[in-house]
């Protein structure tokens, strides 16, 4: 059961994943288009692209906390060798869900203030709306790294 959600998971995320960067490239070219061709555009293009930009970083993310490969300065993990290395990797791990714990708490308050604010993003979309994938991406990474120090990939 475990293992079936956790691929319900990878494929829900790779889907929106292209979904999303389909419809970002496409709503950005068609304004470009729109713009040099006919001095018109979507009044709501550019905030939808960048509303998707923080989607697909967002998921990316997820899609990288995966296995564990997100870019990462380890200068430590160069020098150290042996029964210590496993150790550091737990270490690593232990403090980057600690991070994304603090980041998806903080991020939840300020989506639940933006909602309480009723702040519209563009049209009639509100901004809570566009946020929410931040504290939901920042609590889904922190899970995985949690696993992650649990048992390494």
């Amino acid at each position: 059961m475990t293992k079936q959600a956790v691929l319900w998971l990878r494929r829900v995320e790779d889907g929106l994943l292209a979904l999303l960067l389909t419809a970002m490239i496409s709503v950005a070219a068609a304004q470009v288009v729109l713009r040099n061709l006919f001095d018109t555009g979507l009044f709501w293009g550019d905030s939808a692209v960048r509303v998707m930009v923080l989607w697909v970083a967002m998921i990316g993310a997820m899609v990288a906390s995966r296995n564990d490969e997100h870019i990462r300065i380890d200068i430590a993990g160069r020098y150290i060798t042996g029964k210590l290395r496993p150790l550091l990797a737990r270490a690593v791990h232990a403090f980057t869900a600690a991070v994304l714990v603090i980041f998806a708490w903080y991020s939840f308050q300020f989506v639940h203030f933006e909602y309480v604010d009723q702040t519209i993003a563009f049209g009639v979309v509100p901004a809570w709306l566009c946020e929410a994938i931040m504290p939901v991406g920042a609590g889904v990474m922190a899970l995985r790294y949690v696993l992650h120090t649990i048992s390494p990939p």
